[in-house]
């Protein structure tokens, strides 16, 4: 039986920043049908709903997904924002150059997306200051003390919030996506990569820890379908 009792420092394939090629923009893709068709968008979209609960329309919101894969969230922010009458200014960073290329073919009719190569270590954001900053199945990617230096660098740097969208770290989990592994068809690398992520994902008491740790005051922690944790962190 997998041991789930603690998060894998285990290293997973997509975490090489220079790879590229057909195996990695299908691994891309699939991973954001995956999450579109079990609802994983919805949980991110409800999380920056409820922090624009209030804000004046007429402002320019300005919105920063951290570790943005193929676009697929931001498209769906920018659909969401047109069909609600929100001005948002949209921003996609991941430190593999090849996403990002293709994330920015995948949007071209989208004109407030903007993509940019950037490793998050590096503090290199392509503005100052943001409303909003999102990490939708990104967190998971990095160690504990990393998360903890993450956390306090994007709390300094969103006027409004930061909503996490990540990983339950659950032993049903696991074997439910080893079996959804052959419904979709994946391939060898996201099969690999899926499973190490659910063992890095989180359970609820690490994100009380980190929270605790982080002095945030403001936190909302909710289990959502499918084996996500929404984690909405207020800056007001």
């Amino acid at each position: 039986m997998v041991d789930t009792t603690y998060r894998s420092n285990a290293a997973e394939i997509m975490d090489d920043f220079a790879m590229k090629g057909e195996i990695l923009r299908d691994a891309l893709d699939k991973i954001a049908s995956i999450n579109k068709l079990l609802g994983g968008n919805k949980v991110t979209l409800d999380g920056v709903t409820a922090l624009l609960r209030g804000i004046d329309k007429t402002a320019t919101i300005h919105i920063l997904d951290v570790g943005c894969g193929n676009g697929d969230m931001l498209r769906t922010l920018a659909d969401y924002g047109l069909r609600s009458g929100y001005n948002f200014r949209l921003y996609g960073i991941d430190a593999n150059a090849f996403t990002i290329e293709h994330a920015s073919g995948l949007s071209a009719e989208y004109p407030n997306i903007s993509y940019h190569c950037e490793d998050i270590f590096m503090e290199n954001l392509p503005a100052p200051n943001f409303d909003i900053i999102l990490c939708t199945l990104t967190l998971h990617h990095f160690k504990d003390n990393e998360i903890l230096n993450l956390l306090g660098f994007f709390h300094a740097h969103a006027k409004l919030g930061i909503v996490i969208n990540d990983l339950h770290r659950s032993k049903l989990a696991y074997y439910l996506f080893t079996a959804l592994c052959y419904v979709f068809g994946l391939n060898e690398m996201s099969r690999e990569d899926g499973l190490v992520s659910i063992l890095r994902g989180f359970k609820r008491r690490d994100l009380e820890q980190y929270t605790k740790a982080l002095q945030f005051r403001k936190v909302s922690i909710k289990w959502r379908w499918a084996f996500r944790y929404q984690w909405i962190i207020s800056s007001l």
